[in-house]
């Protein structure tokens, strides 16, 4: 099943609690938000995705635990982006700096940021054209880093602030350059 998007806007505006609240109540599925507001109702990852995006997340915990600058999120955590996106990437970073600017409750809720890190591993079912739509407003939006994977090319795209996106072929790791520092990420487990 492919993500639908529905514009509820002409009915409701919902609210960011109210969007919250919808997706506590739903958690079968994934709920994305653009920032005109219309909602993006995404399925569960297959097994096969589910298990390479669990193996990307475990080694930037890994790396952080081991450096502890920041928090790691996986693929259920929302971000509130500074455009009014509700967003949620397939793993993401934040320096610890910022998590602890966030208030108590800002931090049990969608967080009020964009990541500094953000990697999107694209799923069968993904459309490459809309990921890399994300990409692009995760970088307007203050990612200082950015990993589309794409399995199916072995192609990274690597977005940075400032720069135009570059495309690595098979790339054998992904260097965390000095947003993760001496974060290298293996991709033969991914691949």
């Amino acid at each position: 099943m492919n993500a639908l998007t529905v514009n509820l806007n002409p009915v409701i505006e919902l609210t960011d609690e109210q969007f919250f609240q919808l997706c506590q109540a739903n958690r079968d599925l994934r709920f994305e938000r653009t920032a005109t507001g219309e909602l993006i109702i995404m399925p569960p990852t297959g097994g096969e995705t589910g298990n390479r995006n669990a193996g990307l997340t475990a080694q930037v915990w890994i790396w952080n635990e081991e450096n502890k600058l920041g928090k790691v999120f996986d693929s259920s955590t929302g971000f509130k982006l500074p455009n009014g996106a509700d967003r949620s990437p397939d793993a993401s970073w934040i320096k610890l700096e910022r998590w602890n600017a966030l208030t108590q409750k800002q931090q049990t809720r969608f967080l009020p940021l964009c990541p500094d890190f953000v990697v999107e591993l694209l799923s069968p079912t993904d459309s490459l054209r809309d990921t890399q739509e994300n990409m692009r407003e995760y970088q307007d939006n203050g990612a200082r880093l950015g990993w589309l994977i794409n399995r199916k090319s072995r192609q990274v795209e690597i977005s940075r602030i400032g720069q135009q996106v570059e495309v690595l072929e098979s790339p054998v790791s992904l260097s965390g350059e000095d947003v993760l520092p001496g974060f290298v990420l293996n991709l033969k487990a991914i691949w």
